[in-house]
């Protein structure tokens, strides 16, 4: 039975895929629970309106051109989307609020850690503001210590600390601290300490669940003001059909997944943002053809510096792998990490990914690329030990090993067993009496009041 629906919630989703489908997810949830849903976006990378048709989309201009967003330096890109889409949204809103019904009037903004400029605009329209953080508990705690570092002086540490231990964060090593490369400094710190505030919301939405970082999530408690956390992840599993991709899902795969024995496959995928260059590219090509290893590689176009798509494979791969191997552009990943012949995960560790992943209980190949990608495979690998991570320059040789290390060997295997053990534990979070399925509840009621 359709819920009678009454006040509207509007999100503003970061404009980017690990970003967006979590915060769509949200909407998606909130829907079902009898919200009205309005999704305010900016015109770079918005989702299709007509795979929500539930949802009411408003697309703001954010006056940045396609010369900006191919820089590729994000750091920049996301303080002139806080800066640039400021006003568009407060106009956005005040339209709203002038056509709103008594049944549907805005009951709060619920806003990506990214898009700080929401909580300005909410409070000076006294609409109550909530922030949602995409990434995990450790991530932010990551931040925090990088922002106490700079100030106690220990940023830029030099290369004989980047093995040692954080002081604050004794889990991560300097090494795996999500510091930025791009743009200047000065920049990056800034939008760090706007990531961290939570300013004059009421509430943080996280997309984790306690069963991983009850712990950290305490910790982070203590480290800020003690305002309500709503932990209703993995968001994906309330969400299940909420399908939000940028980019064109090849679904053929899975019927060459069907065709392959239980747990033998090795998925590739380094998500939607990291490139990789010509040499790299041949050091993975030989190194996954030499395991012997059946795998699905994904390999999105343009992510090769230089290329189109796979024309810089080395010669003699394709024939050395033959039917063993299938590269698509961009694969159905929750459907594929689901599919009984997929036996281990090759990833960035996007945070996306890493829920979806311990969701289906399936050991990963960390290769994180930037951000909090770095503390996730840390955790994977060192906290949660149901993976192995990929530290070095890509070589052929090391990556034959860690592929037969995941696959086939003992080591392996005891991955496999912690993994599946987790995915237990997550289920029961969110299922009927589960923690996350509490928090959900709470969330509502939260909204409602």
């Amino acid at each position: 039975m359709e819920p009678k629906r009454c006040r509207r919630v509007v999100l503003v989703p970061c404009p980017f895929q690990g970003h967006i489908n979590p915060m769509l997810q949200l909407g998606t949830i909130l829907y079902s629970k009898g919200f009205f849903i309005t999704i305010v976006h900016p015109q770079f990378n918005s989702p299709n309106p007509s795979k929500h048709p539930e949802f009411d989309f408003q697309f703001v201009q954010e006056g940045l051109s396609k010369h900006d967003f191919a820089s590729g330096n994000l750091v920049d890109i996301i303080l002139a989307l806080n800066e640039r889409c400021k006003i568009p949204f407060q106009e956005c809103l005040l339209r709203m609020m002038l056509q709103q019904e008594s049944h549907d009037e805005i009951a709060c903004i619920i806003y990506d850690d990214l898009m700080y400029f929401s909580e300005e605009v909410a409070t000076n329209l006294s609409i109550p503001s909530i922030v949602l953080r995409t990434s995990s508990a450790a991530s932010l705690l990551s931040r925090l210590a990088i922002l106490q570092l700079k100030e106690e002086g220990y940023i830029p540490f030099p290369d004989a600390m980047s093995q040692d231990p954080v002081p604050e964060f004794r889990t991560l090593r300097f090494k795996d601290l999500p510091i930025c490369n791009f743009g200047t400094p000065e920049n990056f710190y800034q939008l760090l300490a706007h990531m961290c505030d939570v300013k004059t919301s009421s509430a943080v939405i996280w997309n984790t669940m306690d069963c991983l970082e009850e712990s950290l999530l305490a910790e982070q408690q203590l480290k800020q003001f003690p305002i309500p956390i709503f932990t209703v992840g993995p968001m994906h599993k309330f969400a299940p059909a909420c399908s939000s991709s940028l980019l064109k899902e090849d679904t053929s795969c899975i019927e060459w997944l069907d065709k392959q024995d239980p747990n033998s496959v090795l998925y590739i995928s380094l998500g939607s943002m990291a490139c990789t260059d010509e040499k790299e590219l041949a050091e993975m090509a030989w190194g996954l053809a030499n395991s012997k290893q059946p795998f699905l590689w994904v390999i999105r176009p343009g992510s090769i510096v230089g290329s189109e798509w796979i024309e810089s494979l080395p010669e003699g791969f394709m024939e050395a792998v033959g039917e063993r191997g299938c590269i698509v552009k961009w694969a159905p990943q929750r459907q594929v990490l689901a599919h009984p012949s997929v036996g281990g995960f090759w990833t960035h560790c996007g945070w996306n990914s890493t829920l979806e992943t311990i969701s289906e209980g399936v050991p990963m190949i960390c290769r994180p690329c930037f951000a909090d990608q770095l503390v996730t495979a840390r955790f994977v690998s060192h906290v949660w030990r149901i993976g192995l991570q990929l530290e070095n320059q890509l070589e052929r040789n090391e990556i034959e090993k860690s592929v037969r290390r995941l696959m086939i060997d003992e080591d392996g295997e005891e991955m496999r067993k912690r993994a599946e053990d987790l995915k237990e534990k997550l289920e029961a979070c969110f299922k009927k009496g589960g923690s996350s399925y509490n928090s959900l509840n709470k969330l509502v009621e939260f909204i409602s009041s």
